[in-house]
């Protein structure tokens, strides 16, 4: 009697051992489906962006070949396209805008690659002359703008306001300059001088093209409240008034020529130089797309920097984020 209830026992014991092993295995495959149903949502949400993607591509193309010598604003810039996804199942956003139209934090320097570049005069004064216009005091936007030219040049000889390695190597935790162009935005906020107060006025107004070129500024798609990146191009001699004016006397259709926008009252007798004039665009070449997919409860956001011209349209720069 007593080796039947050793028995019985034993069964109830291995019942309950198989049970649970039962329902951690059956937990197991249900997380196993839920990850692979949220695999699949998530891959799919990529293929989406990427194809708004190459969309948008395609009819920045054809904007920028239908432009001729100019581009107006034509209602594109900045206006956000919302559309279902193809099986209804989310939704796609899609923004596009002129990515040229703010200052270019690696023109502070010049050169062909990392070790030839050096600290360029004119981008550095034209950093600091947009600070100073953002409200920021002339003292610590020269020492900003001298300081973000020490962080991409090639060599290891500090500005008068600016810092090389040793400067970054006495702080805690120490770390080196980059010695070579920002990839993105919020690489300047390791930038001494850039406090976060600093880096919150300038945010809006800069970024990070693959290039050492001056800002390109195209006069015609540039919206009336961006009126300092004028000011930013002629350091000193156009005051934020005069550059609001400038934008206000824009006409309708956009200027057709740059001799037209270089021979307002307020600009013809501030002899520019070549390398001022030259900045100055009626079509752009850098533009901004931001796409958002919300699929199933799934959202997926991308950033990126498209390069187009005539004869040219790729993606310069994507980031699986909002830009900081």
């Amino acid at each position: 009697m007593r080796e039947r209830g050793m028995a019985l026992l034993t069964v109830l014991m291995l019942v309950a051992v198989m049970g649970a092993l039962t329902a951690t295995a059956l937990e197991t495959i249900n997380r196993s489906v839920r990850m692979a149903g949220n695999s699949r949502v998530a891959m799919q949400a990529r293929y989406y962006v990427l194809g708004a993607e190459v969309m948008a591509l395609e009819r920045i193309a054809t904007l920028v070949g239908m432009a001729g010598e100019r581009m107006p604003a034509g209602g594109w810039n900045g206006r956000e396209f919302t559309f279902p996804t193809p099986d209804d199942t989310g939704t796609i956003r899609a923004r596009v805008s002129d990515g040229g139209n703010c200052f270019n934090l690696n023109s502070v320097t010049d050169g062909a690659s990392p070790t030839t570049l050096r600290a360029r005069p004119r981008g550095i004064a034209q950093f600091s002359a947009l600070m100073t216009t953002l409200g920021i005091s002339d003292a610590e936007a020269r020492r900003a703008a001298a300081s973000l030219a020490d962080w991409v040049d090639g060599d290891s000889s500090p500005l008068p306001l600016g810092g090389e390695d040793e400067a970054y190597m006495r702080l805690s935790p120490a770390y080196r300059t980059g010695n070579t162009l920002l990839a993105e935005v919020s690489e300047l906020r390791a930038v001494a001088g850039i406090t976060p107060e600093i880096y919150e006025v300038v945010r809006p107004w800069v970024c990070a093209l693959p290039t050492t070129e001056l800002s390109p500024i195209n006069v015609n798609t540039l919206e009336a409240s961006q009126a300092p990146l004028l000011t930013m191009i002629l350091p000193g001699r156009l005051s934020p008034d005069a550059a609001r004016q400038v934008m206000a006397s824009r006409p309708a259709g956009g200027w057709t020529d740059v001799l037209d926008f270089w021979e307002h009252p307020a600009l013809v007798a501030l002899s520019p130089a070549s390398e001022e004039l030259d900045q100055v665009k009626l079509v752009s070449r850098w533009f901004a797309l931001e796409v958002d997919v919300d699929l199933s409860g799934y959202t997926l956001t991308e950033t990126a920097l498209l390069d187009v011209s005539r004869d040219r349209a790729r993606v310069a720069e994507r980031r699986w984020t909002v830009e900081e």
